[in-house]
């Protein structure tokens, strides 16, 4: 055997880890030993390992995960710096999300949801009858920024080849989506014309499950929200700040929530108002 191999707890000592890690990185394909016994199994690792072995162990202090561990050691420089980088970038975001949503659970908890209900301004609007294209789907929480933009630029793109979109593109929540709920949910694009529509569905919809229905008069009870509310929570406290008001007005819910975009969102800063959050009632 090479007289160069460090024995497992020589090389746990030199690298500040256990053996038991060593065998569990071994195990995951992370740093496999330079050399294994046959006959007695014992792992065997050079010192030019000892610092592959501390940047797994330093990678694992921030909390990532294994696949994401791999991904690193495997790069060159530059590309392991660039997915360190991309995987802390996702830690900071998802941070500042549950920070902002420790703040409205603090603010429930504590009784002072009247204060927050109150920073919206509630108002009705008549709806007349729309046709619109629709696509459905069953999301959660997290995909649903990315499906939403993506599905609705879909309907839009179709609507163009049916009369053009007549109203603003809306969001239905036929139940709860969440973390562990998943809708559905229905994007939908009113158009001008139901027959091109249905044509058009024929056609090219089947895949993603569009389909053109007729969506009757309504009256909305809405708030309007900025870019910057539309994010969770902030948008789970306009429904709250909406329903509450339509309790407080002897009014009842006559369908599913929704919300409605009305304006160019990639064009919109934080504090431009681009939502109405609104409950059919009557």
């Amino acid at each position: 055997m090479d007289d160069d191999l460090l024995t497992i707890g020589t090389f746990a000592a030199r690298a500040r880890l256990s053996a038991k890690a060593l065998r569990l990185y071994d195990r995951l394909g992370l740093l496999a030993p330079a050399h294994v016994d046959e006959s007695s199994g014992y792992r065997y690792y050079r010192a030019g390992q000892v610092e592959r072995a501390r940047l797994v162990a330093m990678l694992r202090q921030l909390d990532m995960p294994l696949a994401r561990v791999a991904e690193v050691v495997a790069a060159d420089g530059p590309e392991a710096a660039d997915r360190l980088a991309a995987y802390w970038a996702d830690v900071e975001a998802r941070v500042a999300g549950q920070r902002t949503l420790v703040e409205y659970l603090r603010g429930r908890l504590s009784g002072r949801s009247s204060e927050m209900y109150g920073k919206f301004v509630v108002e009705t609007v008549e709806v007349p009858e729309q046709v619109v294209i629709s696509e459905m789907r069953h999301v959660l929480a997290g995909e649903l920024p990315v499906w939403i933009g993506a599905s609705l630029g879909r309907l839009e793109s179709a609507a163009r080849e049916c009369g053009g979109i007549t109203a603003a593109p809306f969001v239905v929540y036929h139940s709860e989506v969440s973390m562990e709920s998943d809708g559905p949910a229905e994007s939908c694009v009113p158009v001008a014309d139901a027959a091109a529509a249905r044509a058009w569905v024929d056609k090219h919809g089947r895949t993603e499950g569009t389909k053109v229905r007729v969506e009757p008069v309504r009256r909305l009870a809405y708030t309007r929200i900025t870019k910057a509310q539309v994010a969770h929570p902030q948008i789970m406290a306009a429904f709250e700040a909406v329903e509450e008001w339509i309790a407080r007005e002897g009014l009842e819910q006559a369908g599913p929530c929704r919300e409605v975009y009305f304006a160019d969102w990639d064009a919109a800063g934080a504090e431009d108002p681009v939502c109405d959050v609104a409950f059919p009632v009557s």
